[in-house]
């Protein structure tokens, strides 16, 4: 008896022992994330998707709705040609006059619009209703990242639970319902366009209704939804064998000589559907193989990690088309707010950044391949507003084809739009030195770029005289992006946002010419040189205390004077990172800008402002502080089904959104991925940051954090970072070099180390590396 009992006791001690020691550090988090039911709206339901088709999963008592929407699918009437109608030269003089009118007209939309929606605008797909029988209920939900499978669990009258389980293919637009056993032949379906829920304002913009192909009938339903000037979309489900439901969008096989969708072709598709379903497996492996691993002691930091891994492969696929704001995931019931159009004045940007950490530059490649088609328009816009050959100019907010949404003019003349996308073009090289497109990603897509943005600047630049004499560049129209809308006042010279993005363009074009073997244009280092950093204020920012300093304006004479949601005069900081933070005086600067800054409080945030904040946060040291934003950004912005919020969930938290969820009698939530994405990058900044002048690993690390481990997190120069913390040191830091190259690494100890076992000292290292070496550092 006690020769058995004995060892199973010690088995317990030990087994108790090793998870105390190493459960934050020695293995990834499952990734399995749970929905309880009820979820009372789309944006609360649990995502599939592939790129291209979106599929969010909702519902309670025994009725499980399933929204389906498809990306690409566009009203393309009402789309801006403001190029046509204005000039740089021209808007400048109409700016300084004081001319209201005159800037009215020049970005008036077409009078065409009038028969449209009056801008272009991404359209819902629709809703298959799953209903079961009477007596039994949806429990929860259950999402296995790692293998993109949804489990429905179920609960008949006698309290016996069953599982639906719920998957989508890699890159076909179809979804699978495996029906279990004891459900087969008890479920009701009905199929529900988009169009049913807004139909007065398509049927006034002159959209016709759905036209049936098959209407909820023997278990199949599909319904075309047509357009006037655009492809359809079909939209359809097919029970099969009575055990596997196949939900269908497309549009790919529409013939527009014809008019007709080339339903053998559709068939032949769907008929893949289940080899492509048990395929899918194939993709997951893959993705998982390379992301990062990490595991946190913060179980809400862990999450973020954990569901935007996950929600990256969903929203960013390679196999799918560029992501919009809400991406494919759009909602039935309103149209998709802001037109889910592509936002380049931070939001595509926050959506895409988290790629080059987590080796996932293939994620880039359908919105490069979506901006190279675009060159020819980009171009026509540049060259015709700026009057100088070369210049490219991207708006703010446009469709897929590239044609201004609405009529916001100081967003439609953002120039840091271009130049931010520049910057993000070359990162995605520098990132992937080891890449095979790498040649191809820099000379086709980063140089046109970097070029274009800088040829738009400097037609913009004028030079001014200095106190002592001399002379400096300045742009004397500029904006900072939304602050004061489309007022009339809403601009100013060098505003601070602009001068950080053309500083960035002229230290990255030399770089860029270098590797491609250009000469370098002596313009650059002399706007860089000539160009200042940015504007300041001073006066007091406190009247109870007169708390009073010297800080960064938004533009010449403008402070930041109430909470707004875009931090853009900080831009020096982040993203383009063109302040020394190691020089005293310019570090001074920044602390009293984010004083200033603070004082003003997130009454005026969206939902994308708090990733953003918590990163300057940790580019200037305050990690705990960022922390604590990323909590805050988790409770405020986030609804009940991880949704993430542009708009606050609470009528108490943010100007930006005040729902009254008892009292409203029309939900009008707008969820947007770029927030989620901006906090996966937070953190992954937490444990890597590249930056001009070195690689930091663990970059002061949160004083509560004793315990976690990351592996695979990339930076630039194509390295790989790996780290260990046990009990409140740093024990181990972990190098590869993918493509080869100088590597320069501050080091998260100090003094003596020893590098693949030989004694070292600094805090820096500095060296050539060979392609595939494997450098690991320790503390002595």
């Amino acid at each position: 008896m006690h020769s058995l009992y004995l060892p199973a006791r010690f088995g317990q001690f030990l087994f108790l022992l090793l998870i105390t020691a190493f459960s934050a550090i020695a293995q990834t988090p499952p990734r399995t994330l749970t929905w309880q039911f009820p979820l009372p709206r789309p944006h609360t339901g649990v995502l599939l998707g592939n790129g291209t088709q979106g599929i969010m999963v909702w519902g309670g008592g025994h009725t499980l709705h399933i929204t389906i929407s498809r990306s690409g699918f566009w009203d393309h009437r009402g789309g801006n040609e403001f190029s046509a109608k204005t000039t740089y030269a021209d808007l400048k003089s109409k700016l300084q006059a004081g001319d209201k009118a005159g800037i009215t007209a020049a970005f008036a939309v077409p009078r065409s619009a009038s028969q449209s929606l009056g801008h272009p605008q991404q359209l819902g797909g629709g809703r298959l209703d799953v209903t079961l029988p009477d007596g039994w209920l949806i429990q929860y939900g259950n999402l296995f990242t790692d293998r993109g499978l949804l489990q429905i669990i179920v609960r008949d009258p006698q309290q016996v639970s069953h599982v639906l389980n719920i998957r989508q293919a890699a890159s076909l637009e179809v979804t699978e319902l495996e029906i279990p056993k004891d459900l087969r032949g008890k479920l009701t379906y009905k199929l529900i366009p988009h169009y049913t829920f807004v139909t007065e304002q398509l049927r006034a913009a002159g959209i016709e209704e759905p036209q049936w192909v098959v209407k909820d009938y023997g278990g199949k339903g599909a319904f075309i939804q047509p357009l006037p000037d655009d492809d359809p979309l079909l939209v359809g489900y097919d029970l099969v064998n009575d055990q596997h439901l196949y939900i269908q969008t497309s549009n790919l096989y529409y013939n527009r000589k014809t008019r007709r969708f080339d339903y053998p072709a559709m068939q032949a598709l769907l008929d893949r559907a289940p080899s492509a379903i048990a395929n899918v497996d194939t993709f997951w492996t893959s993705y998982y193989k390379v992301v990062p691993r990490i595991a946190l002691p913060d179980p809400l930091l862990q999450e973020i990690i954990d569901y935007g891994l996950y929600k990256q492969a969903i929203s960013t696929s390679p196999n799918g088309l560029a992501c919009t704001l809400q991406g494919s995931f759009m909602e039935d019931y309103q149209l998709p707010p802001w037109s889910n159009d592509y936002h380049f004045n931070i939001n595509v940007q926050m959506i895409y950044t988290p790629a080059l950490a987590t080796n996932r530059l293939a994620n880039f490649k359908p919105l490069w391949r979506m901006i190279n088609g675009w060159m020819p328009q980009l171009k026509k816009n540049g060259e015709a507003f700026f009057g100088r050959p070369g210049a490219l100019m991207l708006p703010h907010a446009v469709d897929d084809r590239c044609r201004v949404v609405g009529t916001f003019w100081t967003g439609t003349i953002d120039h840091a739009c271009t130049a931010w996308m520049a910057m993000m073009a070359w990162q995605n090289y520098r990132y992937g030195l080891d890449q095979p497109d790498a040649p191809q990603m820099l000379s086709q897509t980063a140089w046109p770029l970097l070029t274009g943005a800088f040829e738009g600047y400097f037609a913009m630049l004028e030079e001014v005289s200095t106190d002592d004499g001399g002379k400096r560049f300045s742009l004397p129209v500029s904006v900072s992006p939304e602050y004061r809308g489309a007022e009339m006042n809403a601009w100013g010279r060098d505003a601070s946002f602009q001068l950080a993005a053309l500083h960035r363009i002229c230290r990255i074009l030399p770089q860029a010419a270098a590797a491609l073997g250009k000469p370098v244009d002596p313009r650059w280092a002399d706007v860089d040189k000539r160009l200042p950093a940015y504007s300041t204020f001073e006066g007091k920012y406190m009247d109870e205390w007169s708390l009073s300093n010297k800080r960064i304006a938004l533009w010449e004479g403008m402070d930041l004077i109430e909470s707004h949601r875009h931090h853009s005069h900080l831009g020096g900081v982040y993203p383009f990172a063109t302040i020394d933070l190691s020089n005293p005086t310019e570090r001074k600067m920044v602390d009293n800008t984010l004083q200033a800054w603070r004082f003003k409080g997130a009454g005026g945030w969206s939902g994308w402002s708090l990733p953003w904040a918590a990163t300057l946060l940790m580019r200037t040291g305050q990690t705990d502080a960022a922390i604590k934003w990323l909590h805050y950004w988790k409770e405020n912005y986030v609804n009940e089904g991880r949704g993430t919020l542009h708009n606050a969930n609470t009528n108490g938290t943010s100007l930006l959104g005040s729902p009254d969820w008892e009292t409203e009698k029309q939900n009008r939530e707008i969820m947007q991925l770029d927030a989620g994405f901006g906090a996966l990058n937070a953190v992954l900044e937490l444990l890597v940051q590249s930056r001009d002048e070195a690689i930091y690993v663990l970059p002061n690390r949160p004083r509560t954090w004793q315990n976690l481990k990351f592996d695979d997190v990339r930076a630039e120069g194509a390295f790989q970072l790996g780290a260990t913390v046990k009990e409140g040191a740093v024990t181990e830091v972990r190098v590869k070099s993918l493509a080869g190259g100088k590597l320069t690494l501050m080091l998260p100890f100090e003094g003596k180390f020893r590098l693949n076992g030989q004694p070292q000292e600094g805090t820096k290292l500095v060296r050539d590396c060979k392609v595939g070496e494997v450098l690991t550092l320790t503390p002595m």
